[in-house]
């Protein structure tokens, strides 16, 4: 049994760290994701037209990609929802494998505590002989 808890700590340990690891990556995700759109915004901002003389192509240039810009901001909002999303999925998950490896760790201790015990209880006892025996 003691054998057997032990695996399952290993398990839950290893469950808890694939599931940190898969959480730590969604918010990477996320943050890529809004570090991009924040690099769209501020792209977006330099475009505006700074005073003097401008020739109409070179307005007319920086005016399309402007709105190009933020169709592609818009765009990700959809992206940077769905990552939000998968990362709190994730976070969820990786409370619950925490959860479940710190039950596991308890359920190892208790049988660790009654092996001890048991092995005190054996060694305690006097060996008997079995019956018809040589001395």
């Amino acid at each position: 049994m003691l054998r057997k808890r032990a695996r399952i700590v290993r398990v839950r340990n290893v469950q808890h760290l694939q599931a940190s690891a898969q959480a730590a990556q969604a918010e990477g995700r996320v943050a890529t994701l809004e570090n991009s759109a924040a690099r769209l915004v501020s792209l977006r901002g330099s475009l505006e037209p700074t005073p003097g003389v401008l020739f109409a192509a070179a307005l007319s240039g920086a005016g399309e990609l402007s709105m190009r810009l933020d169709a592609a901001r818009h765009g990700m909002t959809d992206a940077i929802v769905e990552a939000r999303a998968s990362a709190g999925r994730l976070a969820e998950a990786r409370l619950a494998a925490r959860i479940r490896q710190e039950g596991a760790e308890k359920l190892g201790e208790q049988a660790r505590a009654a092996y001890a015990e048991w092995r005190e209880k054996k060694q305690a006892t006097p060996h008997r002989r079995k019956a018809g025996g040589e001395r």
